[in-house]
C-alpha cells in the first residue's frame, strides 16, 4: 500500500474538545429549562453532526423538529463563544503531524463540526501550515458517514483515495474511511471504544499518535525527497 496523504477527524482524534462541546450543550439545556448532562455522557453522543448531537441530548419528549432546529442555532451560537476555551491537542499529536510533514505526506483534517469553527479550532491549536486542507460541515456536503466530503478533500489535494490513511476515534469515521476507499485506521484515546471501532471496520487500531508513525513503518510511502 502507497501513502500519500492522511485525513484527520478533529474532535476526539487531534484534540480534546469534550468540554466545550458539554459546556455549549449544556447551556442551551439549561436555557430552555432541559436537564444537563455531565461531561462524560458527551463521548456518546457526538461524532455525527451537530443535529445528531442536539436529538440525543434533548429530553424525548422534546424531540420534533422546530425544537431540534432551534436548539442548533443556540448551539452554534454558544459553541463559536466557547471553541478552543478548553480544548486541547492530544499529547504526541504534534510531533506525530511534524513526522508525517516531513515524510512528505500530506495532512488534511475533516470534521462534522461546523466549517468555520473546525478552521478556528485548528488554527488556534496548531501552526498555521500544519495542515494543506481543514473542512467542516457546511451546506452542499452531508455529514460524515457519507463519504463525499472526504473525497473532496482527496480530489483538492490531488491524491487518490486509495493512497489516504483515515485517522479517527468512531465508527463513523471508520464508515467515512471504508465508504471513501481510504484505509481506516481507530484512534483508541478518543471518545469511543475499540469494540465500536473493530466493529464498524477498522483495519488498524493505535493507542498514541507515535503508534500511526510506527505502522507506516511497515507501508510503503513511495519515493522520499
Amino acid at each position: 500500500m502507497r501513502i500519500r496523504a492522511a485525513l484527520f477527524d478533529m474532535d476526539g482524534t487531534l484534540a480534546y474538545t469534550l468540554e466545550d462541546i458539554a459546556g455549549a450543550m449544556n447551556r442551551v439545556l439549561s436555557s430552555r429549562g432541559y436537564p444537563t448532562l455531565p461531561v462524560e455522557a458527551y463521548r456518546r453522543l457526538v461524532s455525527e453532526g451537530i443535529p445528531a448531537l442536539i436529538t440525543r441530548a434533548l429530553p424525548p419528549a422534546n424531540i420534533d423538529p422546530g425544537t431540534v432546529a432551534l436548539c442548533t442555532k443556540s448551539f452554534d451560537q454558544e459553541y463559536a463563544r466557547q471553541v478552543g476555551v478548553q480544548a486541547r491537542a492530544y499529547p504526541g499529536i504534534r510531533e506525530m503531524l511534524d513526522a508525517l510533514a516531513a515524510r512528505g505526506v500530506k495532512r488534511a483534517v475533516f470534521s462534522n463540526s461546523q466549517d468555520d469553527l473546525v478552521r478556528r479550532l485548528a488554527l488556534g491549536l496548531f501552526p498555521a501550515g500544519t495542515f494543506e486542507v481543514v473542512r467542516g460541515a457546511k451546506d452542499g456536503i452531508p455529514p460524515k458517514p457519507d463519504p463525499q466530503g472526504a473525497l473532496a478533500v482527496a480530489a483538492s489535494l490531488g491524491v487518490r483515495p486509495q493512497e489516504f490513511l483515515y485517522l479517527g476515534d468512531s465508527g463513523v469515521d471508520m464508515q467515512t474511511a471504508i465508504a471513501a476507499s481510504m484505509f481506516p485506521v481507530g484512534a483508541l484515546w478518543g471518545y469511543r471504544s475499540r469494540e465500536e471501532l473493530l466493529t464498524a471496520g477498522a483495519k488498524a487500531l493505535i493507542d498514541h499518535p507515535q503508534g500511526l508513525l510506527a505502522w507506516l513503518e511497515g507501508v510503503d510511502l513511495g519515493p522520499k525527497g
